[in-house]
């Protein structure tokens, strides 16, 4: 079979055809930053996107969940990722903003209530002493919270277990909103998801309520696998861990650094509740409760030491209250550091009378 050739004109009018789209494409409201140019939809790259999403993400809020209900989950730090399900995550996903650097920022008063309502021009953010320019600034961001809630069931904590279920049930109760998600995992000698992130409260509630009692207590393999069930969520979505141990870490296969490096990669934040057995110091271990204050000052959460458990409720409002008053501060590091090396973050507030609390560092991907 013969082929006609393109005569001269008819190619010429298809490679400019191309070209012009090319331009339009690339110019999508050139006059706005990068972060707010409107996204285009991976629908049709993504069998778990609905149409109309506007999501960076492969993975929805209503998606599958990362592991199932029940399964005892082992960290596997440095392990190979499944070369196929990870090229069939990237297949329609778009990437932008690859170097713009979330901040979540809480900003109490002197008794420790959220200060809302700060302009942009109270806030100073500095990258390795070099300030930066705040590219994007949220006062009590819309962004939906994926969390997840960790209760330690080892049998030193299962002594005052009732009285932290009721309390994380309330939480749970209270904290989700539109568009939220919420997991719940115990942890002993092992990490075991009992309930897959959803808005369903009544299941998750039901789920809190029967975690049975366990032996050891891994701490450390809590933080990361619950780290990298949060990872794999939506980028455009704050990822919060929320942990009540007794912080006698006794069990974890991963080490400190390997928690604390998988908390730092998520971006969340570790809100630690600590139920101390003991409340003298020389009667118990502080180590577990030491590290567990470096990973939660390094993410920009909180710590907390109830005196008693009926506490639990009170402090479970408070960090309610912070979520929902927090800044969301971006911005394009300049210069942008070497590939694969910790930044350091500085966010001051004016008057400086104000405590502020944010991660403390970051970790660069590839340049």
């Amino acid at each position: 079979m013969l082929m006609t050739p393109l005569r001269p004109h008819s190619t010429l009018f298809v490679v400019s055809a191309l070209l012009l789209a090319g331009v339009a494409f690339s110019q999508d409201k050139p006059d706005r930053p990068p972060w707010a140019q409107k996204r285009k939809s991976t629908a049709s790259g993504d069998p778990t996107s609905k149409p109309g999403s506007t999501s960076t993400s492969t993975t929805s809020p209503s998606s599958a969940p990362d592991g199932e209900p029940g399964k005892t989950v082992q960290p596997t730090p440095g392990a190979p990722k499944d070369e196929s399900q990870d090229a069939a995550s990237q297949r329609g996903r778009i990437r932008v903003n690859v170097n713009l650097v979330n901040v979540l920022v809480s900003v109490l008063d002197e008794k420790n209530r959220p200060a809302p309502d700060l302009p942009r021009e109270a806030f100073q953010l500095f990258e390795e002493g070099v300030e930066q320019k705040i590219d994007r600034f949220e006062p009590e961001t819309s962004q939906p919270l994926d969390l997840a809630i960790m209760i330690d069931s080892s049998m030193s904590a299962h002594k005052e277990i009732t009285f932290e279920q009721e309390a994380a049930a309330h939480f749970i109760r209270q904290v989700l909103r539109a568009g939220d998600r919420l997991a719940v995992f115990s942890f002993d000698e092992n990490v075991t998801q009992v309930a897959s992130f959803s808005d369903n409260v009544a299941e998750l509630q039901s789920a809190v309520r029967r975690i049975p009692p366990g032996a050891g207590t891994s701490i450390y393999d809590a933080v990361l696998l619950g780290s990298r069930a949060l990872g794999r969520r939506g980028d455009d979505r704050r990822r919060v861990i929320i942990l009540v141990t007794d912080a006698g870490e006794t069990t974890s296969r991963a080490d400190f650094d390997a928690a604390r490096k998988e908390a730092v990669l998520s971006n969340a934040l570790l809100y630690t509740i600590v139920i101390r057995p003991v409340k003298n110091e020389s009667g118990r271990n502080t180590a577990g409760e030491h590290a567990l204050e470096t990973m939660t000052d390094t993410t920009g959460g909180a710590m907390f030491y109830p005196d008693t458990p009926q506490e639990l409720g009170a402090i479970f409002d408070r960090i309610d209250r912070e979520l929902r008053t927090q800044y969301l501060l971006a911005y394009y590091p300049t210069p942008r550091g070497p590939a694969n090396t910790y930044r350091s973050i500085v966010v001051t507030v004016t008057p400086a009378n104000y405590q502020v609390r944010h991660r403390r560092s970051y970790l660069t991907g590839p340049q």
